[in-house]
């Protein structure tokens, strides 16, 4: 059983995604983030970085005590080698896919982050922060496009940890003010993840979740979000 800490953003939609592809046993442990949850004393014991998702996993592969673990990235790994899916265990197509992992979580989910903070969230318009943002998401997105142009999958052949965490990120291509018509390959890519089976339930655990799927941003949340020490 893994108890997932988790609220429906990209980074929470990652697991989910591995959960319901790989078919394991799971319950979700709600941590609502527009309401000051993530700074629990309880789950900053799990999460010291305050951020979801986390895992518990009651059963970890070394069969000793409940591994606790944080960062979406890392997470996607254990789960990958502890069910040896969706990431080779060895070999040049391992790093392939970790490199495009890592990718995501060095480049691909910063710069659209700060896309949606200062295109959507932002108290005050920043022209230039926009910009910045909005055009680095472009050149991101382009070499997604590209990569994709002889590559039924980002890491290859095979479907994997890579496509999970891209993904739930492409999904929000509207508010990062992306158009998935200019990229191609891309959108190939994008709509055939979408009309997989786990990922459409994956999506509807969101849903029951958090029907707004995603943060309610009211000033409480904004406070959370944003203002907390």
């Amino acid at each position: 059983m893994i108890d997932l800490y988790y609220w429906t953003t990209p980074n929470g939609h990652k697991i989910t995604i591995f959960l319901e592809e790989a078919g394991l046993e799971y319950h979700i442990r709600p941590v609502n983030i527009g309401r000051g949850q993530q700074f629990a004393p309880e789950f900053l014991e799990i999460a010291p970085n305050n951020r979801i998702p986390a895992i518990v996993d009651q059963t970890p592969m070394d069969g000793g005590q409940p591994l606790p673990l944080f960062e979406s990235g890392a997470i996607l790994e254990y789960l990958a080698d502890k069910t040896g899916k969706f990431l080779p265990k060895t070999g040049r197509e391992r790093y392939v896919t970790l490199q495009w992992l890592y990718w995501q979580m060095a480049n691909l989910g910063p710069m659209a982050g700060q896309n949606h903070h200062f295109r959507n969230y932002a108290p005050e318009k920043i022209e230039y922060a926009i910009e910045r943002y909005v055009r680095e998401t472009a050149r991101l997105y382009g070499v997604l496009d590209k990569r994709l142009d002889d590559h039924e999958f980002v890491g290859g052949v095979d479907y994997s940890i890579a496509d999970m965490a891209i993904w739930p990120w492409i999904r929000s291509h509207d508010n990062q003010g992306q158009d998935l018509e200019d990229y191609p390959n891309l959108q190939r890519w994008f709509r055939a993840i979408e009309d997989r089976s786990a990922v459409k339930r994956a999506i509807a655990r969101a849903e029951e979740v958090n029907p707004k799927d995603g943060v309610e941003m009211d000033d409480e949340a904004r406070r959370y979000l944003f203002g907390r020490e």
